[in-house]
């Protein structure tokens, strides 16, 4: 039986379609947002390569980086032997001698693009689960249908790096450990697509620590047991893996035999809500980007009110031609759910922009809260802005920030 509500052209089957969304050398591929100049080099992220620094480990190291043996979590000090460290900005084309670009963590920036991608997955699914800054499950059972599954992880990918401008690996299947082995299958940049009656002719030929679930130490022990690929656990005595593992050996038996019932379900509250668009052509017309403004504003909006959420801090993304982006946002006095406020809130942050070309426009509420306590309404936000800022300036705080970014169009 279909499920209900499912959309017109959406699978006809129980059969779940999951999607695990991975970024591809994120921190890496941040930094070249920052520096264009870095596309195609070693970029290596980590702590401790400053002069004078003793101690240090790499955070993410770029493809380019990982083909001198460089890898995360190695000690800095072997990172730099393997692949020395570039004295000067990056150059085209490169020197001789191999080295690598060696970049601080910058955590908040990060965080930043993350955010940017994931306001993309939110849109895209109905359940979206997040992992970890860099990796998250989507269930688009709802949205699409096995036939066309393909398409619309591309338009995933392809959306993720037109509109923030990093890769992405995207592995498509019934479930969330398959989908995860699928993601990690052809990287970096990758797309599988893993059908349910293709499930068992995928995995089973696959090394066993390629299973979800499966690290080094078990690896090891497996290999011991004579289970060296998928296939082989998929097989094996179900008590002697319970007797070895407990209820793990169990768990990663079933995934071996493609069942995992585990629900693309979110962990937690989300830390912000937001809404971009795009226009097919920059416009300078000040009125046509205002009311894309409200429509983003209204839909934020909408959001936080079906999802019970308070904002305290409201703000707006400008991205003009040819890809530099600017944030713009305003701290209240108090959290509001308030949708004609966000409106004019978000329309005040972006006089500064009138009348420039402008190619892309969002509209963010954070700092959420979700308590049941009194919110602040529009009639009394100023009175509590003055309390909360007395002794300061009577405005509103605002904060901007601007960057260019690197961004490719894929067809």
């Amino acid at each position: 039986m279909p499920r209900e509500g499912r959309l017109p052209g959406a699978a006809q089957t129980d059969d779940a379609i999951v999607l695990h969304v991975d970024m591809d050398a994120f921190y890496a591929n941040c930094e070249r947002l920052k520096e264009p100049a870095l596309k195609g080099k070693p970029v290596v992220v980590g702590m401790g390569y400053e002069p004078g620094a003793t101690i240090g480990a790499v955070a993410t190291a770029s493809y380019e980086a990982r083909e001198y043996g460089v890898e995360s979590a190695q000690p800095i000090s072997e990172a730099l032997d393997r692949l020395p460290r570039a004295d000067q900005p990056p150059t085209d084309p490169m020197p001789d001698e191999a080295v690598g670009y060696y970049r601080s963590v910058d955590h908040e920036y990060y965080e930043k693009v993350a955010a940017d991608v994931k306001a993309i997955l939110h849109e895209l699914a109905d359940s979206v689960r997040e992992v970890s800054i860099d990796e998250a499950y989507l269930d688009v059972t709802d949205r699409t249908a096995w036939e066309v599954a393909e398409g619309f992880a591309r338009h995933v990918k392809q959306r993720i790096k037109r509109e923030v401008g990093v890769p992405a690996s995207v592995g498509v299947a019934p479930n969330m450990s398959a989908a995860k082995i699928a993601s990690d299958h052809d990287k970096p940049d990758g797309l599988t697509v893993v059908e349910p009656e293709s499930l068992e002719a995928f995995l089973h030929p696959l090394p066993i620590e390629d299973l979800h679930g499966v690290g080094p130490k078990s690896a090891q022990t497996f290999h011991d047991l004579s289970i060296d690929t998928i296939g082989d656990l998929a097989a094996a005595d179900l008590e002697v893996l319970a007797e070895e593992f407990g209820e793990r050996g169990r768990e990663l038996h079933f995934r071996a035999r493609g069942i995992d019932e585990r629900a693309v379900e979110s962990r937690g509250r989300p830390k912000s809500l937001s809404r971009e668009s795009s226009f097919g052509e920059p416009v300078e017309d000040p009125e046509q980007a205002r009311e894309r403004l409200s429509e983003l504003a209204a839909a934020v909006a909408q959001r936080a009110t079906n999802k019970g959420a308070l904002y305290r801090t409201i703000g707006i993304k400008v991205v003009e031609p040819p890809f530099e982006q600017n944030t713009r946002e305003r701290s209240l006095g108090g959290p509001v759910d308030e949708p004609a406020l966000l409106r004019e809130t978000a329309h005040d942050l972006f006089e500064e922009f009138e009348g420039r070309a402008v190619r892309k426009l969002g509209v963010r509420v954070s700092n959420l809260s979700f308590a049941d306590n009194e919110q602040a309404g529009l009639d009394d936000w100023n009175e509590r802005s003055q309390e909360d800022a007395e002794g300061q300036t009577g405005e509103p705080e605002i904060r901007g920030q601007s960057r260019i970014g690197s961004y490719e169009k894929t067809e």
